[in-house]
């Protein structure tokens, strides 16, 4: 199974978003049948660690290592994360291009959860991204369907966007089933 570890922003934080890439290209591009994957309300998070794949067999080691982080966490009286999404950009060129939006708040507390979540993996014998954390919320995949200057455009709008306050009050583990209409099922979840 494909694994990633997340927080999701509050209903209000996804419907405050919404409003704002609703006015980008890319949604009109989207709306006119251009198929550049503009990301579902329903499946906007913020990924912690990405395991990739996970034997089924293994699930309970990865419950518990993810358990054992979250009690870190909390027993640190870091408190729960206040975030806020806002700002923006893009990460890639061509058939890559992703547009995002920024995290802002407490981002320094995000930075030791993620830690921890990695270090617990890692020390199970998961498999877990060697990537530097780096938070974000994805928006859309235009890669090459749209002009350079259609994605600047809505970096450029995503840029000045702020939105409102939010807790990350649980850290997620998700099974993600990948295609042409990805879907995301939460398999555990743990108060922060």
């Amino acid at each position: 199974m494909r694994l990633f570890v997340a927080v999701n922003p509050s209903v209000a934080a996804v419907n405050h978003l919404g409003a704002r890439v609703a006015r980008l290209r890319v949604a009109a591009a989207t709306a006119a049948g251009t198929d550049v994957r503009l990301a579902h309300p329903a499946h906007l998070h913020v990924t912690v660690a990405f395991l990739g794949a996970v034997e089924a067999a293994r699930l309970v080691e990865v419950e518990s290592a993810l358990g054992l982080a979250a009690e870190w966490f909390r027993a640190g009286r870091h408190g729960v994360p206040r975030l806020s999404l806002g700002g923006g950009g893009r990460f890639g060129r061509d058939r890559s291009t992703v547009l995002w939006v920024d995290l802002r708040g407490d981002v320094e507390a995000l930075h030791l959860l993620a830690g921890q979540v990695r270090f617990r993996l890692r020390q199970a014998g998961l498999p877990c991204d060697e990537k530097p954390f780096r938070p974000h919320l994805t928006v859309a995949r235009p890669g090459d369907r749209m002009t350079p200057a259609d994605v600047e455009a809505d970096r450029a709008s995503l840029n000045g966007y702020e939105g409102p306050e939010w807790r990350a009050s649980e850290l997620l583990l998700v099974r993600s089933h990948p295609g042409s209409r990805p879907r995301y099922e939460r398999i555990a979840a743990w108060s922060l």
